[in-house]
């Protein structure tokens, strides 16, 4: 599954607009350098950090720990063939596979 481009450019955009655009719109004064360098270090972490987590999604390192009622409650409802879930115990089906 490819990631999609679009996510990837809009917030590239939004914080694009936050670290290059209001740094020439910080009010004049005393303080105006820190501004602009605090809203330039904000952008930039903040896309890096975003981006980091947006590609960690792709290919996640660990999956989901389900549960093994849970499992046959979704296969039952995706329609797999397997035994019915009300009488279907996990001790006795543990003991049966060891």
């Amino acid at each position: 599954m490819a990631a999609s481009f679009v996510p990837i450019i809009i917030f590239t955009a939004l914080w694009g607009v936050v670290g290059i655009v209001l740094p020439f719109l910080a009010p004049k004064g005393p303080n105006r350098g820190i501004v602009q360098c605090v809203l330039m270090l904000t952008a930039s972490t903040c896309w890096l950090f975003w981006l980091c987590c947006y590609m960690a999604q792709m290919n996640p390192l660990i999956g989901p720990k389900l549960h093994q009622n849970t499992i046959l409650i979704m296969a039952r409802e995706w329609g797999n063939p397997l035994p019915d879930i009300d009488s279907w115990n996990p001790d006795e089906h543990a003991a049966a596979t060891h």
